[in-house]
């Protein structure tokens, strides 16, 4: 009897310990060390990947006039596969546009590339946020517009979607906190060529589509395969916080254009 209640009570300490490595792994995130004041010697502080998404925390509104062609817009709605792709990667956002002027959008969504009036994709909105690449040059600009342009009708990358989810998951493994960035990166190319495989084809999902159009235009914003990048990838390459792969360049928050049920102005 008293062998059996010590197997039974081994067996629920496995059980809360597997859940809790479980919740620790879906929770993880990238942390970076970065040296805050190194002229006086201070010690360096270790940064944690920031999901906070809110102009409560420092953050503001915005409006579409405050737009530029290139800048890209991350966003989350209330459909299931908006849900779906937070829960995967933990992250308050789940789609990746670029403005392309005009009040207009061109995004990859499940029927193909398309063209969208911004405002009108802003009322299925819950989140709508902007960022523009600090580098980006008007040459650079038309390129991505024409780059997105030409890819109109073109079809939605759903292989790339599948393989995506698992990598979602798996990588998790090299983004736990206290890991190196060296080892972070080396780790997450090993799980990417084993999840993703070196296959590429000319079909884009939403992120896909926004970082081949940067890198085509001469300004890649990160050297990772864009199949590996995420909506919460692109989120963490803003400015002062801590992205998962090596960033070029930071990107500059612009502002929110929508925020829940708090919506900016907009119009002009």
């Amino acid at each position: 009897m008293r062998a059996a209640a010590t197997a039974k009570a081994w067996r629920r300490t496995l059980a809360r310990l597997s859940a809790w490595a479980v919740c620790a792994l879906l929770a993880a995130c990238a942390t970076g060390i970065r040296q805050t004041h190194p002229e006086a010697g201070a010690e360096p502080v270790v940064t944690m990947q920031n999901p906070l998404l809110t102009p409560r925390n420092g953050g503001q509104l915005a409006n579409i006039a405050s737009l530029q062609p290139g800048d890209i817009i991350l966003s989350s709605g209330k459909s299931l596969s908006s849900v779906g792709v937070r829960l995967f990667t933990t992250a308050p956002v789940s789609h990746a546009s670029l403005y392309v002027g005009e009040g207009e959008i061109i995004e990859a969504v499940g029927t193909g590339i398309r063209r969208r009036d911004l405002a009108e994709a802003l009322t299925e909105d819950d989140v709508a946020v902007a960022f523009r690449h600090p580098a980006l040059v008007p040459e650079q600009a038309q390129r991505i517009r024409d780059f997105a342009a030409a890819q109109l009708g073109k079809k939605y990358n759903h292989l790339g979607i599948v393989l995506h989810a698992p990598f979602a998951i798996e990588r998790r493994l090299c983004e736990l906190p206290g890991i190196p960035s060296l080892v972070r990166n080396f780790c997450l190319r090993r799980v990417a060529m084993i999840q993703l495989g070196a296959v590429s084809n000319e079909s884009f999902f939403c992120s896909q589509f926004v970082l081949e159009a940067y890198r085509v235009a001469g300004l890649p914003i990160t050297d990772a395969d864009p199949r590996w990048i995420s909506p919460a990838d692109i989120l963490h390459m803003r400015e002062g916080d801590v992205s998962s792969v090596r960033v070029n360049q930071p990107l500059a928050y612009i502002g929110h254009l929508k925020f829940r049920d708090e919506l900016a102005l907009n119009t002009p």
